[in-house]
């Protein structure tokens, strides 16, 4: 399988906002050129579930293309899309509950933070709909070409799931790679180099699109966030808080829980859900 160094190039989705802008079909096709023949080739860009028009525009470049979804329960998403916001310097609203109740504002456009951003991170609620989201890819590449991963059997067993992706993908199911925890919550060492980094200054910004073709570019940039970075664990969300989001995202459970075919009913039951995952 290979994977380019460029995660989550974000090349489809024309309703998806970019924030250093979009590159060329050629730069795209660029991302694979070192692919060995008879390698699988893909991408990871998680916004495309997103997207309301991804689905068909990666059919119509790569109609036999084989998509891969992994979705976990709604109200984590929330919390935890919070926190990897703040990190990323696109929300600059730190109290959780004020941040979801700024989401109708926003969706107007007001109460935006400053700098570049993908307004559509901040819809906190719009974006864990999950199960119409699903249903297009299921409707443009059929149930059969649409393997969906519960991050519940992901964390429980995650050599079992690993290798139901493998046989997914019709590659060696026995590789086992070294099973890690990625991108673990994180605080923010020195906040004005995090701003440097992910709000550069307009000359530097206006060369950012190119400056991201180059892999030790992005050498560079990731070895100086993990510098700047300490994993530190997420604070728990508030009781009262879980339990009224458990009560509006059932409808969004149950639907989800009716098209896979799975009981995911504990997600919307705070009192038998586990504290939220790193």
């Amino acid at each position: 399988i290979f994977m380019p160094f460029h995660k989550e190039p974000l090349f489809f989705g024309d309703d998806l906002t970019r924030r250093y802008g979009r590159m060329s079909e050629a730069r795209y096709r660029a991302l694979f050129r070192n692919a060995r023949p008879g390698q699988r080739v893909g991408e990871a860009s998680a916004w495309y579930l997103y997207s309301e028009s991804a689905a068909r525009e990666i059919a119509a470049y790569a109609p036999n293309a084989q998509i891969i979804a992994m979705v976990r329960n709604p109200i984590d998403v929330m919390h935890a899309e919070h926190s990897q916001l703040i990190f990323n310097v696109e929300e600059e609203i730190t109290d959780f509950v004020q941040a979801l109740d700024a989401e109708p504002a926003r969706r107007r456009g007001e109460r935006m933070p400053p700098g570049p951003l993908r307004p559509e991170t901040l819809y906190y609620r719009h974006s864990v709909r999950f199960a119409e989201q699903l249903e297009r890819y299921f409707e443009v590449f059929g149930r059969e070409r649409v393997h969906v991963i519960v991050f519940d059997d992901f964390r429980a067993d995650t050599a079992t799931t690993y290798r139901g992706v493998l046989e997914f993908l019709g590659v060696d199911p026995s590789f086992v790679p070294a099973f890690e925890v990625r991108n673990p919550n994180k605080r923010v060492r020195l906040p004005f180099l995090q701003r440097l980094v992910y709000q550069p200054p307009a000359p530097v910004l206006r060369l950012v699109p190119r400056l991201r073709r180059f892999r030790m570019v992005h050498r560079m940039r990731n070895a100086l966030l993990r510098a700047n970075s300490a994993e530190a664990q997420r604070e728990p969300m508030d009781p009262n808080l879980r339990r009224r989001l458990a009560d509006e995202m059932r409808p969004e459970i149950e639907r989800l829980s009716a098209l896979l075919g799975r009981d995911l009913s504990a997600w919307s039951e705070p009192d038998r859900v586990a504290a939220a995952p790193r």
